[in-house]
């Protein structure tokens, strides 16, 4: 059975295991710098499609596996975006696309954090430098942009649910590809992995699962299954393979070179074959083995990719592998920020340390959440806050390491999120659930049947509210007003600053009810945040201007929600101070309440004769802030009907938003000042 590593198309491709230790040697390749300059890669450089591989020898792959971690060095600081984890799967992609003839072979990937490698190898290596910017790669796998992408991705726990229809699929039209499916270990604890894996068993499916275990979503992986995965790993055992494909128990000949990264204290005797979760549930196991031999994934993953039914191998990895600070700090290095221009004089760097030390930087949203969360917690001992695997993305680790007994991070388990934080608010406490817009989207039966159709006292808080920028459509917040407004008993806060953004979180956390605080990603505009908390009044907007003439033939009210009022505020200060503009008043109305809307405010504009209403909002048009206020004047307002102003609403189209920076997509939705001052200038005319 044992052929060549020169054809690893063919049934069987293995590696003589004899050979991986002096060969691992070269594999050992650490750095400490990021490159500025390319490196010298030729062997990578004649990579273009994953065929191109096919003659290469062992040796060959680990001089490549070198290449593509330095490439993807110098590329992270070109471009910024998802870093740690790219290192860390790079033997992995080399292997499959070495084994797995994709794109016939289905490669599906979860989340996308780990795709980098895999996306330069599929022809897009001069086009990574591209990553995350406006018509540049994607930050995750997009069908649309390769046909080596055979899923998208962007919310974790997808693969093995995506990977096992594809596979029955393919069965039923009596094909017989290989479908392999990389989940990471932080990714496992979503209850849909688990579903997926149930029905694999149950379908009797071909399908390779292929667990990356790192000790690593985002954050460091938690619970009971973390802690199984230890067990299993730190036992120095492993369920090895046979070249026939059958389990064969022995002790783990790398155990004492990993014993540094023990993860937990208890240590068990020798397992039997049968005791690990995915043995039990009906998968054929086989691991835990060394993600960064390529020698030994190279033999493993050749007959397990033969093996009938539903296969799962753990193979465990380094978050960071190869770079020296990413391996020491996994999650302050899970994403970078591309690197500073180079200064090149004195002068040069005098002014820019001048400009630090003058500037003082605003706070990010997920900061003003954090102090507001320690603030309140520390006078109010019933405060519990949960979040799903986001403790440093939420802003909440002060907080967790001040109130350890209050904190629960419930690892990538946003539907648990909502329900757990619902039995905590039946027995008296106020909890508090820190989630992404979009994850919170997860969670949606939850939050209408465990919460909100049981009244009971949730606090949400929603960070990445509208559009986040390089991260693209899969993590913008641009439905959150739509698919909660339309839920009896809640209550929507849209806070225009920082200042406003902590006393709404104040207000709604007193509130006795299901309440949401919905903020942007990123800084807010400089705001000075007022002590002591206020509690502003629920449903009550505020004017935060009112320019041009009184005697102007039109008059404007421009209802502006969340961060759009700074918006609204210097588009109506061009429209009335442009002498080429058309002669009108504006009224900017500070919304601040999605639900339930200021219709005192909107009553007393009428009674004032405003000639045009316009709704400005950084979410979908459709179902939006703008279409309650819509359904407001048409349906309830007695005045409107009789005056009949012109109304417009603006926002995002029916489209979703490819990725750019948050000011290039604002543009590209019209909903920058110049955008929004365009669509004004056409409602007056």
């Amino acid at each position: 059975m044992q052929q060549s590593l020169h054809s690893p198309k063919s049934q069987s491709s293995s590696a003589s295991v004899s050979d991986s230790a002096a060969q691992l040697s070269s594999l050992q390749q650490t750095y400490t710098v990021i490159p500025r300059v390319r490196p010298h890669t030729p062997l990578l450089d004649a990579i273009n499609t994953p065929s191109d591989m096919n003659t290469l020898s062992t040796t060959q792959l680990i001089t490549l596996a070198d290449e593509l971690r330095l490439f993807l060095l110098y590329s992270a600081g070109q471009s910024g975006g998802h870093f740690g984890a790219n290192l860390g799967v790079i033997e992995l992609t080399i292997v499959l696309h070495y084994l797995l003839d994709a794109p016939q072979d289905q490669i599906v990937w979860d989340v996308g954090h780990q795709a980098y490698a895999h996306k330069v190898l599929t022809g897009r290596r001069e086009q990574l430098a591209t990553i995350r910017s406006k018509d540049g790669l994607t930050a995750f796998p997009e069908r649309a942009e390769s046909i080596y992408d055979t899923f998208g991705v962007g919310h974790s726990s997808t693969s093995i649910s995506a990977g096992l229809g594809m596979s029955l699929a393919l069965r039923y039209q009596g094909l017989a590809q290989t479908v392999a499916c990389i989940i990471g270990d932080g990714a496992m604890t979503g209850g849909m992995a688990f579903e997926a894996m149930n029905d694999a068993v149950q379908q009797d499916a071909d399908l390779l699962v292929i667990l990356n275990d790192n000790d690593m979503s985002i954050s460091c992986s938690i619970g009971g299954f973390s802690r199984h995965l230890a067990m299993l790993w730190e036992s120095g055992y492993q369920v090895d393979i046979s070249e026939s494909g059958e389990p064969v128990l022995c002790q783990r000949p790398d155990m004492q070179a990993f014993d540094r990264r023990k993860r937990h204290k208890e240590m068990r005797d020798v397992p039997q074959l049968e005791d690990n979760l995915f043995k039990a549930i009906g998968f054929t196991y086989f691991g835990p083995f060394d993600g960064h031999n390529i020698p030994e994934l190279l033999r493993v993953l050749s007959i397990a990719k033969q093996v009938k039914g539903p296969v799962l191998v753990h193979i465990y990895t380094t978050k960071g592998k190869g770079f020296a600070p990413a391996e020491l700090d996994p999650v302050g290095y899970h994403a970078i920020s591309k690197l500073p221009a180079e200064i090149h004089n004195e002068s040069q760097s005098k002014s820019a340390e001048v400009l630090k030390q003058n500037t003082k930087p605003a706070l990010k949203y997920s900061q003003v959440f954090g102090n507001f969360l320690c603030d309140k917690a520390a006078e109010d001992d019933k405060l519990l806050a949960i979040t799903p695997a986001m403790e440093e993305g939420s802003g909440m680790i002060d907080f967790a390491r001040h109130f350890p007994t209050r904190f629960f991070d419930v690892a990538i388990a946003e539907q648990h999120a909502v329900t757990l934080a619902a039995g905590m608010a039946t027995q008296g406490v106020k909890p508090i659930v820190a989630i992404y817009s979009t994850f919170l989207q997860r969670g949606y039966d939850q939050l209408i049947h465990d919460v909100a159709l049981q009244n009971l006292d949730v606090m949400f808080a929603i960070d990445r509210a509208g559009l986040v920028g390089e991260d693209g459509a899969t993590h913008a917040g641009v439905f959150d007003f739509s698919f909660l407004r339309c839920i009896p008993n809640m209550v929507i806060a849209a806070p225009k600053d920082e200042n406003e953004c902590y006393h709404l979180l104040n207000t709604c956390y007193e509130y006795q009810g299901c309440t949401a605080v919905r903020y942007p990603r990123g800084t807010g505009t400089g705001a000075v945040i007022e002590q002591p908390a206020q509690n502003y009044k629920i449903g009550e907007a505020v004017v935060e201007s009112v320019l041009g003439s009184n005697d102007a033939p039109y008059k404007l009210a421009l209802l502006a929600f969340g961060t759009m009022v700074a918006t609204a505020q210097q588009a109506a200060e061009s429209l009335t101070s442009d002498d080429t503009a058309l002669e009108c008043q504006v009224h900017v109305v500070n919304m601040r309440w999605v639900k339930p809307l200021d219709t005192a405010m909107l009553e007393s504009l009428l009674a004032q004769g405003v000639t045009h209403i316009a709704t400005i909002e950084e979410h979908m048009v459709m179902g939006g802030a703008g279409s309650a206020v819509n359904e407001y004047l048409l349906n309830e307002s007695a005045a409107f009907k009789r005056q009949r102003p012109a109304v417009g609403n603006i926002g995002i189209a029916d489209r979703f938003i490819a990725h750019g920076s948050q000011a290039e997509q604002w543009a590209d939705c019209g909903l920058d000042v110049a955008g929004v001052i365009k669509q004004l200038k056409q409602l007056l005319s």
